[in-house]
């Protein structure tokens, strides 16, 4: 599997969000990170 074509940035901010490391992020299948970043806006929303 590749790693997200996301940036450094993006992922530092991610994992720091998500409370996981990097290296499993970028490991991470694409629909599942969409999943958590729907999850995390719909609490920032809250």
């Amino acid at each position: 599997m590749r790693p997200l074509p996301i940036s450094a940035e993006t992922a530092i901010k991610l994992s720091e969000q998500l409370k996981i490391p990097i290296e499993q992020l970028m490991h991470m299948p694409q629909h599942i990170l969409m999943q958590k970043m729907l999850e995390l806006d719909k609490k920032e929303k809250e």
